[in-house]
């Protein structure tokens, strides 16, 4: 039992399914942030945003909602997952390092929490159980 504890192998059999888990829990946790500001973009109040890299408030905003509503659909879907997970990484990266870089470090730490999953998902991708591994399969089925 001790040994299992401090084994260094990767549980292959639980590796697919925890993947799964994985996208769909910070998929679900990041629309918690992205789906209120997708509403805002198509509402009637005036877009307030900041404009961490210069390229206006408005375009800014639209980043985000992209980022934080489509491609965590996209995560949660397992759909282009390693693709989806560029701009929300690019969306960590601004909101740690740029528009919070004076506040605290407790003010910017959930940034980084979330980028170091979306970097662990671009490295490992979406795991068996996702439209990815569909695709893969299909395309190495005719080669």
């Amino acid at each position: 039992m001790i040994k299992k504890l401090f084994q260094t192998d990767v549980y292959h059999q639980y590796l697919s399914s925890w993947m799964l888990l994985l996208r769909v829990l910070i998929a679900a946790f990041m629309l918690t942030h992205g789906f209120p500001k997708f509403l805002r973009l198509f509402g009637p109040e005036e877009i307030n945003f900041g404009d961490p890299i210069g390229i206006g408030p408005i375009a800014s905003f639209i980043l985000v909602v992209f980022a934080e509503a489509f491609c965590s659909i996209l995560i949660a879907l397992g759909l282009g997952t390693r693709l989806a997970t560029i701009p929300l990484i690019i969306n960590l990266l601004v909101a740690g390092f740029i528009a919070h870089s004076a506040d605290p470090f407790g003010r910017k730490e959930l940034a980084f929490m979330y980028l170091l999953i979306y970097v662990t998902l671009l490295i490992i991708g979406a795991g068996k159980y996702s439209i990815d591994h569909l695709i893969s399969k299909k395309w190495d089925s005719n080669r």
